[in-house]
């Protein structure tokens, strides 16, 4: 073997350790490179192959005569005078090609099999339409239809995010993260919670409204943990953890239950809910809270509640005490049908339909306690509550009652007041 074959092999098991890539692939692909170039030369054969020695790096060219069927009946030796030059020309071009090939693909197989996991990177570039996070050896892209309403992104900050697609490209893999998926709660829990890496406690269902509120339902396989407890840990350390990842939004952890009822209940926390009324036919559960806890059940503009519907998969009605029992007297039957009408004095009145005495806002108003602040989750119809009430955060704090101890210093874990103490 010649001392130029010697350091041609010598440097091509350095590209091919150094790229990962294997002295097999780059021969032939030097090789059908190298059968191109020959055709191109005037007097070529129509068919030729060309041979790489492995050992002693020795390159021949054979032309070969085919029959209609396409065997070999003749083939020689027909490899030109000068054919070195133009084999190191040509090795340079094809293995710089299949070092590109072979990155976009290792890049590929790296992340193909990572959707759905969770990966930090650095903010490059932002803009209108997508946020650019460099992820190291790829970049990451994260559309405006993935990110976090109001979420504003500086360039250089550090940024979890997760995987909702790898697609391959001719330039690569593209990567689309996202920071508004409830897979991304999920996947900052099992960085903080080694329980759930673990597989002790699982999350079984997940609801979010990104950059507002999120309602997680976890479950032990363990009857020695509680599932709630080491999601929020020591003081709510580890939910504070997600809640910083997650820039402030709030994270209710609840215990999950096979019994619709309990689920329901838990899921509607930080309401203490008094009855829970099932419908299989429709898929609606009626939902009885006390009169000062329904603007807490149903929440800021219907948030609690239809967070509670997309969690538990019911349709949630919530009513209070008062207009449960006003619909049950039957009160207002009489005069259900009818129009606001304007009487004598330009008071806007009550007309039955069926005639009588005509009721007064005022009069209206007392006997339908309650029903303005009821609604239905899942149509997005939950959330006007009744006229001055407060919201979720002020009823907690004005109604005496422990309603669970905030995990992150003013939100609700989804705990009673009762395990918060025991932890």
């Amino acid at each position: 073997m010649s001392k130029t074959n010697f350091e041609f092999l010598d440097a091509l098991g350095q590209v091919a350790r150094d790229k990962g890539i294997s002295v097999d692939t780059l021969l032939d692909a030097l090789a059908n490179a190298l059968v191109a170039a020959y055709k191109r030369r005037p007097g070529a054969a129509e068919e030729a192959v060309v041979t790489i020695d492995p050992e002693s790096g020795e390159i021949r060219v054979y032309g070969q005569e085919l029959d209609e069927d396409g065997n070999v009946v003749r083939e020689w030796d027909d490899t030109p005078a000068d054919f070195g030059r133009i084999a190191a020309q040509t090795a340079k071009q094809v293995i710089l090609q299949r070092i590109r090939e072979a990155e976009r693909d290792l890049k590929y197989e790296e992340y193909a099999g990572r959707e759905g996991d969770i990966v930090t990177g650095i903010v490059q570039q932002t803009d209108n339409r997508y946020t650019l996070l460099d992820l190291g050896k790829v970049e990451a892209l994260l559309p405006q239809a993935e990110q976090v309403p109001y979420e504003r992104y500086e360039h250089g900050a550090r940024l979890k995010a997760y995987i909702v697609e790898v697609r391959k490209t001719t330039k690569g893999p593209q990567i689309v993260v996202s920071r508004s998926h409830p897979g991304l709660v999920k996947r900052l829990f099992e960085l903080e919670v080694p329980e759930i890496s673990s597989g002790v406690v699982e999350i079984k269902a997940a609801a979010r409204e990104p950059g507002h509120r999120t309602k997680v339902a976890v479950w032990s396989n363990d009857p020695n943990v509680d599932p709630v407890g080491a999601c929020v840990g020591a003081r709510g350390a580890r939910v504070r953890m997600v809640t910083n990842e997650l820039r402030g939004e709030r994270v209710d952890v609840v215990p999950f239950s096979t019994d619709p009822v309990e689920l329901i209940q838990a899921a509607l926390q930080p309401a203490r809910v008094r009855e829970v009324r099932l419908d299989e036919d429709t898929g609606t559960a009626t939902v009885i809270v006390g009169d000062y806890q329904l603007s807490l059940a149903i929440g800021k503009e219907g948030q609690n509640a239809r967070l509670a519907a997309r969690l538990t998969g019911w349709r949630v009605d919530i009513k209070s005490e008062s207009q449960l029992a006003a619909e049950e007297e039957g009160y207002g039957e009489d005069w259900a049908e009818g129009e606001w009408v304007e009487d004598e004095t330009g008071q806007m009145v009550w007309q039955p339909a069926e005639g009588g005495q005509a009721v007064s806002a005022e009069e209206w108003s007392r006997a339908s306690t309650g029903e303005a602040g009821a609604g239905e989750a899942s149509t997005g119809e939950a959330g006007a509550g009744e006229a001055g009430a407060l919201d979720a955060d002020e009823s907690a704090g004005g109604v005496g009652e422990p309603v669970g101890a905030p995990a992150d210093g003013g939100d609700s874990a989804g705990m009673t007041g009762d395990a918060e103490e025991a932890r």
